[in-house]
């Protein structure tokens, strides 16, 4: 598929950074599934990921403060950065955002600001809030060193299944698809990689059959994390290249595997951290294959529903 150009870094200079505050998170196989559990990272998703490899790099431009439009996970993340980096920090989250993420980004320590529904409209507001204020910026996806954050994980799949076959992904902006297939196809270019979205906002399928960043209109899906509706300009140009298949999962599937998760495996984790599973247990692939549990950041009425489906 060609070399990707781009201001990537080296990876071991990536790996310092994000390492600094996120662990690696382990791999468990059920009933020939590997699940790559992001739902035990720090502040309970994949985030801390870009973010720490992100404010890492841009220190000193963070030190007045920082901000982000955020559907929850990201904004959770970078509030604990920013805290553990003693940097102030403002996130601009939905007006229905989850109540679990929102008292977990005012946990950490940060403002928030209520503002829309779409994910364009809360950058937007972060993009004005940080010019008012004099902050820093930080993206929630589609910028090279969040995404390149993110591939950290398929950095940790190659050590922990070295013959990995197939890696699902979940798929919103497209950030963390996009650093996983970097890493992935970099060391090892024969991975397959596959992104799901969810079955309403197929944004990079549609992209994809159109040849160009497409937006899809908004619709409502209980992963919340996933509802972006247009692809960011970095992940298209990384995505777009090195992801081999894109699928979609209805909410049904979706809340299935977050329940077979929670009874078969013991885990918990978000509509959008089951997302891949859902996929991966349905059409599975080459072997090894592997998905990725993005995040674990669910609430009681969501569990609850899902556990009340059969």
């Amino acid at each position: 598929m060609g070399r990707i150009e781009g201001p990537w870094d080296d990876w071991d200079r990536v790996r310092d950074r994000v390492y600094r505050f996120a662990r690696v998170t382990p791999l468990w196989e059920c009933e020939g599934l590997g699940l790559k559990l992001e739902n035990l990272q720090v502040t309970g998703s994949f985030k801390v990921r870009g973010v720490s490899n992100f404010l890492g790099k841009h220190e000193a431009a963070g030190r007045a403060g920082v901000v982000t439009g955020s559907s929850g996970n990201h904004g959770q993340a970078l509030a604990y950065v920013a805290h553990r980096m003693g940097f102030p920090a403002v996130v601009v989250v939905p007006e229905d955002v989850s109540p679990v993420k929102a008292e977990r980004i005012v946990r950490y320590g940060a403002e928030l600001v209520y503002w829309g529904r779409t994910s364009e409209e809360r950058i937007e507001k972060a993009r004005a809030v940080a010019r008012d204020r004099g902050l820093l910026e930080v993206p929630p996806f589609d910028h090279p060193d969040i995404l390149q954050g993110q591939g950290t994980i398929g950095l940790e799949l190659l050590e922990q299944v070295p013959d990995v076959g197939t890696v699902y992904v979940p798929v919103s902006g497209g950030g963390l698809i996009s650093g996983v297939a970097l890493a992935l196809k970099t060391f090892r270019p024969a991975v397959r990689v596959v992104g799901v979205e969810p079955a309403g906002l197929r944004r990079f399928y549609a992209s994809v059959q159109a040849g160009r960043p497409t937006e899809v209109p908004w619709t409502a899906t209980v992963a919340d994390g996933l509802r972006v509706t247009r692809p960011g300009q970095w992940t298209w140009a990384v995505a777009s290249r090195l992801v081999d298949d894109w699928v979609a999962v209805t909410d049904e599937e979706i809340l299935g595997a977050l329940r077979w998760l929670w009874t078969e495996v013991r885990v918990v984790a978000e509509p959008s951290g089951a997302a891949a599973v859902a996929a991966a247990r349905r059409d599975g692939g080459p072997p090894p294959v592997v998905a990725v549990v993005s995040g674990g950041n669910v609430s009681t009425e969501v569990l609850r529903q899902a556990l009340a489906t059969e």
